[in-house]
């Protein structure tokens, strides 16, 4: 069970009746023969020039004494066993005695399996080159889901441990060294990093090496299906159970007098990237909904995220409207977000959210898309956010995967991260979901979010407005609802952004979207270091398996096609391995700041890099105690103190109905309860 975050983690061991309040936030290894030069390669491609990569290899393998692979089908507990000849151990023992040392060595060097996970390839002698520490010989081992390199040599063993589902790109160089042929491996993959190995094989040992690797990281594009649908681990939690829509707008207040909850899209007709339950209007007739859902792109019509306890001020979500160059109009349309807007007695204002850089939005419009004009939708007032698209995204994050990987220039460290402009959207994004919180909190407005399609940038904006104005979304339980609801149930393209099992490392849908909203929250909990049940590993966790492809949480993309795939029901979902043991993912400081809202300070003054996850494949990067195990041990004193604090109040209620019945008839008066915050 507890394997399963450390797998994703990688190359592991290396070495009520209370008013709502505002709440805005205040104020080693050494480098061994493996390093180099810093690096030109770029997010999902090798590095341009292979002179250097050829002088490691060389270097790497000279003296390598490689055996053959074994063949993955039919791989048995008796590939142990070590093949005359071509064991690769030179023992002045007597034969037998060589036979049992090799044994027993290949059994340390063995890759852990998950219950439905098979090996497919086995190889001693491959060489790591590990940018960090040097050339690294051990076993490597391919399964199905992972490749696992382990090498005994060192105390403690060294690990590389990678879930092939991170994997984006695999190439393979041939190198002609001495007569012997070698071959090296570079791997590119979605979490900052690159993998390099080397090996001497004959050509067929060597293909099996390379095919398996190529075929497993990338299952979708040979006509396998992913790992996550063979995971038969149990966990004591059901996830899937995590999620449920009608008892979430149970929770906020919903069906009410003016939203209904609609079952239009029970068969996904209406819109088929929407869940089959959405909250709209209760005045709207089904007629005048599918009119506006052929005005909408994709037919993603506006409907309820989240409404306000209080105001009733809601936050709805859409696509752009469809209108055009020559400004198509729809009545439906418009009288549509009047109606959303009249649903608000507080406010006679409806205010519209468009994600988009103004300039984009002309753009789209000039091809067919658009935007509300003041003079269709009277009422409505329209206001751009300047968030920049995927593709200037993707760009970001390759720009900061360079100087994060695998060298740091320390002269240049702050000037490199702002060149990459990563956190000025992360600021962006912090910045746009403030004042959607603002409107809904401070303003009693109403306001409708979309950019292009609904599915990327509305989905960063109203769940993080959400996670402000909501301390039910802060809670471990809550945010796993705000993920299933706002990201995986409205059809964010986690397929097509990520690039699950696809081979195609080029594809210009692929996009760091999700990955920026967990910046962003933990940005947030970096300025609210008590405001969230939840710590960082449960952020990393959400990460790493976004791209495992061992949990089919974050497959497919949209309902639709989550049914179609029985993913519910042939998966595993993220939740319940988390929920099975909440103490890792628990934050000991939290203290539950229910009905207060957290405005973040969007400047960049305020934020920083998120180390811990962007540059943790550096071992100079890491803490030398863990975070996280300090964490676990503040938790334990936490739980110590709280039930100290409960026996010391039972003891003072006891002792208080004691006193009360030996006083018989004398004046009574009650004792203030004890109220302790740990």
């Amino acid at each position: 069970m507890e394997r399963a975050a450390a797998a994703a983690a990688g190359p592991a061991v290396e070495g009520g009746g209370v008013s709502r309040r505002a709440v805005r936030a205040g104020g080693a290894a050494a480098v061994g023969a493996g390093s180099r030069q810093p690096s030109t390669e770029t997010l999902d491609s090798p590095t341009g020039s292979h002179v250097e990569w050829c002088k490691q290899l060389i270097a790497a393998t000279i003296s390598s004494q490689i055996s053959g692979s074994v063949p993955s089908e039919g791989v048995s507990r008796d590939y142990r066993e070590i093949q005359d000849g071509h064991n690769g151990y030179h023992s002045e023992a007597e034969p037998d005695q060589a036979l049992r040392d090799g044994n027993k060595l290949a059994q340390m060097e063995e890759a852990p399996l998950f219950p439905g996970e098979s090996i497919k390839v086995i190889a001693k002698d491959v060489m790591y080159i590990c940018p960090f520490m040097g050339a690294v010989s051990g076993t490597l081992t391919v399964t199905d889901f992972r490749m696992f390199i382990k090498s005994v040599e060192r105390d403690p063993p060294f690990v590389v441990d990678v879930p092939l589902g991170v994997i984006s790109r695999v190439e393979k160089i041939g190198v002609q060294s001495h007569g012997d042929n070698s071959c090296g491996i570079e791997i590119v993959c979605k979490d900052m990093r690159n993998l390099r190995l080397a090996y001497k094989q004959e050509e067929q040992n060597r293909l099996e090496i390379f095919e398996n690797l190529v075929t497993r990281a990338f299952p979708v594009s040979n006509g396998l299906p992913l790992f996550a649908f063979s995971y038969k681990e149990k966990f004591a939690v059901n996830g899937w159970k995590v999620y449920d829509p009608m008892a979430e707008y149970k929770r906020q207040g919903l069906p009410n007098e003016s939203w209904k909850i609609s079952k239009i899209n029970s068969s996904y007709e209406l819109c088929d990237t929407y869940p089959a339950v959405l909250v709209v209007p209760t005045s709207v007739k089904d007629d005048d909904l599918s009119k506006v859902a052929a005005f909408r792109a994709k037919g993603r019509v506006p409907v309820l995220s989240w409404i306000h306890p209080e105001s009733q001020a809601t936050i709805t979500r859409c696509s752009q409207p469809s209108v055009g160059p020559n400004d198509k109009r729809c009545k439906e349309d418009e009288k549509y977000l009047q109606t959303i807007m009249d649903a608000n007695a507080q406010s006679h204002k409806l205010i519209i959210f468009d994600a988009r850089q103004n300039s984009v939005a002309d753009t789209n419009k000039a091809k067919g898309g658009g935007y509300e004009s003041e003079s269709a939708y009277p009422n409505a007032e329209l206001v751009f956010l300047e968030i920049h698209n995927i593709h200037v995204m993707r760009e970001s994050l390759r720009k900061l995967k360079e100087i994060v990987y695998p060298t740091i220039d320390e002269t240049r460290w702050l000037s490199n991260v702002d060149s990459t402009h990563w956190l000025e959207y992360i600021r962006m994004l912090l910045a746009g979901a403030v004042r959607i919180a603002d409107k809904i909190e401070s303003g009693k407005t109403s306001v409708v979010v979309h950019c292009s399609d609904g599915w990327d940038r509305t989905a960063q904006l109203t769940a993080l407005a959400m996670l402000m104005l909501d301390s039910y979304y802060r809670t471990i339980k809550g945010f796993e609802v705000l993920v299933e609801k706002e990201w995986i149930s409205f059809g964010h393209r986690f397929a097509m952004r990520v690039g699950h099992g696809d081979d195609d490392h080029a594809d210009a849908d692929r996009s760091p979207i999700f990955l920026q909203f967990i910046d962003c929250v933990w940005q947030m909990t970096k300025q609210f270091p008590a405001a969230f049940e939840f710590n960082e590993l449960f952020l990393i966790t959400i990460l790493d398996h976004l791209y495992s492809c061992l949990f089919g949480t974050f497959l497919c993309n949209c309902e639709k096609e989550r049914l179609k795939e029985e993913v519910s029901t042939k998966t595993i979902s993220l939740w319940s391995y988390i929920n099975s043991q909440l103490e890792e993912f628990t934050n000991p400081f939290y203290v539950n700041y229910e009905n207060h809202v957290l405005y973040p300070v969007a400047s960049l003054n305020h934020l920083e890099l998120w180390v811990s996850y962007y540059v943790r494949w550096n071992p100079r990067m890491r803490p030398q105690v863990p975070i996280h195990q300090n964490l676990k041990e503040l938790l334990a004193i936490r739980t110590e103190l709280q039930k100290k604090v409960e026996d010391l109040q039972r003891e003072a209620a006891t002792r208080s109905i004691s006193s009360s019945s030996d006083r018989g008839s004398s004046p009574s008066h009650s004792a203030t309860p004890v109220h302790t915050s740990v």
